[in-house]
């Protein structure tokens, strides 16, 4: 029995209604207070007798999966896997007797009613002694907590919230506290056992609803939360952790980060270091020797594990800002590291055209349509192209693109022919977002069209060929197809947001696409610039380096200054739509569109000449740098049709000013 204690108890974790200042001190004060519990002395407390001690974890699991598999009403295979995992990596050391609350977290504790200080602990009846671990882990549930899921002490993604500790931060105060290492051995075992416990939880909530025992009138809510819960501690379960915090640039930045941003991309750092440049000569080595093979579409399995192995780091999605919770700044300085190595955007999810693909599904799709083909591309499970432009017309001006979808009944028919539409050699490649003319004569000519999702196996859909750039194929990301639509017929609710809507879906699919594109060519130019500077380094021409040549050393200098250039007008606009949207930051879009490719090829151009016949040789990557920036040029718009937009615009804004100065 408890003492009463006037005092304040924050039932949403994201604490609204306070200073970021004072959020901070509640969390701080929170994980201090646990700090403190964890290190009281069990024998001076003489609480020896108070649980079984030695082997919590072990006890842990087996208690867990046995109330799981008594209440379970369908099989979660995902269950069965984690409990098992589980049970197969105990931490050695399951020998730990500490005093452990069992559901300790922001609501079970009361503060002080004015000031950010802890002055009772509530709800000790699952309390004993065992690992202390497990209550930093299950405190530490909501900053893996999957979107998907509602939770209900959190209003809003928490994170996104000003003053809140990253978790690293409260570990690191956490060890502070009780004087050990930051550095957590099987940190991922307490939150994939977390999350295990959570799910029978949940599972046994429903469980009690089904008998009819559980008077919440949400209960039945609980059976759609037990498999993405047990999905998260196996993902947790694979993931490799830093607890210490990263090492974040704290120096002033004109479009800087935000904190979640800065964190995601050191983690982005860390695991292209670790894992993809390390894997990069082994993909290049499958590409070569499978280009004119059978398998020329597929990709090595060190593909698929990377993937795996970045989904479970949670780096996964980044480009969506509902999913990953980043800004464009955040994600455009992602997006730059991921460009210095051709295949890490798809270990990440974000490759091109899906990326554009998925924003489009997320922003204009039906739930049918988010459902059936949103959640698999989201997951990496399928892949999908794009198809707009036409063989047969001048695809710049879009009000040219002659296919035709026609309503017939409950149908819409499609017959057209399309080319470049990227990715669809892609074995996984399973839909197609066509724009095509849905006559409409009352509508304008910027009315005309209209998006429909196509299946690729849908009859009348015929791949007719690869197109090459530059004589390269591009296997690795699916190729760039001829693809003919004759009498392909779908379901009307395969339409997009509506008849005539096609230019303004795409205008909304191309904003933040274009910056993604701009950001991965100034990573591919940090790249080529290091290859040039390394080379200039090491070869020696004329009886001297030829960095030491000044035609070398002013390259050096012109492609640094040039990508710093980039770099912050490939930023600007980027902020101009997390401040402004898409349609007011179109002036900075079209900017950096025609200026990012026009000075990376440029800066690869350079790297060849200062790597002489090597650089157009396979044992570099310069030539195919080359091909592909180059070709960005024509993409998503060709750069005079960017350049009279930038006119239009700046011809409009000049005008307006003249005016308001009269």
């Amino acid at each position: 029995m408890m003492e009463h204690v006037q005092g304040r108890i924050f039932r949403d974790f994201t604490i609204p209604g306070v200073s970021p200042a004072e959020r901070s001190a509640i969390y701080v004060a929170m994980i201090e207070t646990l700090a403190r519990l964890h290190s009281l002395n069990v024998q001076s407390l003489q609480l020896e007798g108070y649980g079984r001690g030695a082997g919590y974890c072990k006890r842990q699991v087996s208690t867990w999966t046995e109330q799981y598999q008594a209440a379970a009403h369908q099989d979660v295979p995902a269950m069965n896997q984690l409990s098992d995992w589980l049970m197969k990596n105990l931490p050695d050391n399951d020998n730990e007797e500490n005093l452990v609350h069992g559901d300790y977290k922001l609501d079970n504790i009361v503060f002080h009613p004015t000031e950010s200080r802890v002055i009772a602990v509530l709800d000790w009846e699952l309390s004993t002694i065992g690992h202390s671990l497990s209550d930093l882990a299950h405190l530490s549930l909501f900053y893996f907590w999957p979107r998907s899921v509602p939770w209900i002490n959190q209003n809003s993604n928490f994170q996104e919230n000003k003053g809140i500790p990253s978790i690293e931060e409260l570990i690191s105060i956490y060890c502070h506290c009780r004087g050990i290492n930051s550095v957590l051995p099987n940190w991922n075992f307490f939150l994939a056992l977390a999350y295990f416990k959570m799910a029978g939880i949940a599972q046994g909530v429903y469980s009690r609803y089904l008998l009819g025992n559980n008077a919440s009138e949400n209960s039945f809510l609980f059976a759609k939360i037990v498999q993405p819960l047990a999905e998260t501690g196996l993902q947790l379960s694979r993931r490799t952790f830093s607890t210490t915090p990263p090492q974040i640039d704290t120096s002033p930045q004109l479009f800087a980060q935000s904190k979640t941003g800065q964190e995601v991309l050191a983690r982005v750092k860390h695991f292209m270091k670790r894992h993809i440049l390390p894997a990069e000569k082994e993909v290049i080595e499958f590409c070569v020797q499978n280009e004119n093979s059978v398998n020329k579409w597929k990709k090595p399995l060190v593909i698929d594990k990377l993937k795996e192995m970045a989904k479970a780091e949670g780096l996964w999605n980044l480009f969506l800002p509902a999913v990953s919770g980043l800004s464009q700044v955040d994600y455009a300085l992602i997006a730059e590291e991921t460009g210095k190595c051709f295949f890490a955007p798809d270990v990440f999810n974000c490759q091109a055209p899906d990326t554009g693909n998925m924003e489009v599904l997320h922003q204009y799709g039906s739930e049918k349509q988010k459902q059936q083909w949103l959640e698999p591309l989201l997951q990496g499970n399928i892949a999908s192209c794009f198809c707009m432009t036409e063989p047969n017309v001048a695809s710049s001006d879009a009000t040219n693109i002659e296919c035709s979808i026609q309503r017939d009944g409950d149908s819409y028919v499609i017959n057209g022919k399309k080319w470049w539409s990227s990715g669809a050699g892609n074995p996984k490649c399973t839909i197609a977002i066509v724009l095509g003319r849905t006559k409409n004569a009352s509508a304008t000519r910027y009315k005309q069209h209209s998006m429909v999702l196509v299946p690729v196996n849908t009859p009348g859909v015929e791949i007719i060929r690869p197109l090459s750039v530059f004589g390269y194929i591009d296997n690795f990301h699916g190729g760039h197809f001829e693809i003919h639509f004759n009498q392909v017929r779908v379901p009307a609710t395969n339409l997009i947001l509506g008849e005539g809507r096609g230019f303004e879906i795409a205008q909304g699919r191309l904003g933040p696409g274009r910056i993604h594109h701009c950001m991965r060519t100034v990573g591919l130019a940090e790249r080529a610039l290091q290859i040039m500077c390394d080379r200039a380094t090491q070869r020696v021409a004329f009886k001297k380096k030829l960095f030491s040549h000044e035609v070398v050393a002013h390259w050096i200098a012109e492609s640094r200054i040039a990508i710093e250039k980039i770099r912050l007008l490939t930023l600007k606009a980027a902020h101009s739509i997390d401040t402004l949207g898409s349609a007011a930051a179109k002036k900075e879009i079209a900017m950096i569109k025609v200026a990012a490719p026009r000075a990376v090829c440029k800066i690869i151009d350079r790297a060849i000449q200062v790597c002489g016949g090597a650089g157009v040789s396979q044992d570099f990557p310069l030539a195919n740098m080359y091909a592909l920036t180059r070709a960005l040029r024509l993409a998503d718009g060709p750069d005079e049709v960017h350049l009279s937009t930038i006119a239009a615009m700046e011809l409009r804004d000049q005008a307006r000013d003249a005016k308001s100065k009269m």
